[in-house]
């Protein structure tokens, strides 16, 4: 028997919807990949391959209540499909890939902006801000086969901020997943962000969120 010379980490776990949890492994965001969005940050969505980020797995949350971070003065909302695959691979192909996912949620990727903004000037990595406590909530995994189109918005305190559609994903789910296993060995348990549409903006403690996707659960947390 193993002896532990601290207390292993807590699992993290995320309901799936009509009962059971899913374990999550690692969280893998694609960054811009709607054109509208990456318009929005200044890149031409013509022009650029997918590329990736992550966030730690305890990074994920299924609270209702959401701390506002330290450390920033410009929190942002970035509302995403999530896919949670139950399978897993390298060098997959679109259509091996898409048969990797178990399910799909309603996501919330939250961005210290102003921290990412120094990072971009600077050369310097993401991690502070975008890595951070509870930085990634999300809503209950509806098993079965991810969306390709539907509408795709957020409210913060009933305000439309973001609406799109998953039709206008420039990599589809097959592809982000085919093209995420050429650069790790993807398994059972991983997560993807899948990218947001345009619109993303400043939210502050007290406000209340709700993020929701055609044929998914809805996410609503409030920051506080």
């Amino acid at each position: 028997m193993t002896a532990y010379v601290i207390n292993p980490p807590v699992e993290t776990l995320i309901p799936v919807e009509g009962g059971g949890q899913f374990p999550v492994r690692r969280i893998y965001c694609v960054g811009r990949n709607y054109a509208d969005h990456a318009r929005e940050m200044g890149a031409d969505p013509d022009r650029e391959a997918p590329f990736f980020f992550s966030k730690p797995r305890d990074a994920v949350t299924s609270r209702s209540e959401v701390a506002y971070p330290p450390a920033t003065q410009d929190l942002h909302h970035e509302v995403e499909l999530v896919l949670a695959l139950g399978a897993g691979g390298a060098d997959l192909s679109p259509d091996r890939a898409k048969m990797m996912v178990y399910g799909a949620a309603v996501g919330v990727d939250l961005t210290r902006r102003d921290l990412q903004s120094v990072a971009k000037t600077n050369g310097r990595p993401w991690d502070a801000s975008k890595g951070f406590d509870q930085s990634a909530p999300i809503g209950l995994i509806r098993p079965g086969q991810s969306p390709s189109e539907g509408s795709i918005a957020l409210t913060v305190n009933g305000e439309t901020r973001q609406s799109g559609d998953l039709a206008q994903m420039i990599w589809s789910s097959a592809e982000v997943i085919s093209h995420l296993s050429s650069l790790f060995r993807l398994e059972p348990g991983d997560l993807i962000y899948t990218g947001t549409p345009a619109g993303v903006g400043p939210v502050v403690r007290g406000d209340q969120i709700e993020a929701s996707i055609t044929d998914l659960p809805p996410l609503r947390f409030t920051l506080v």
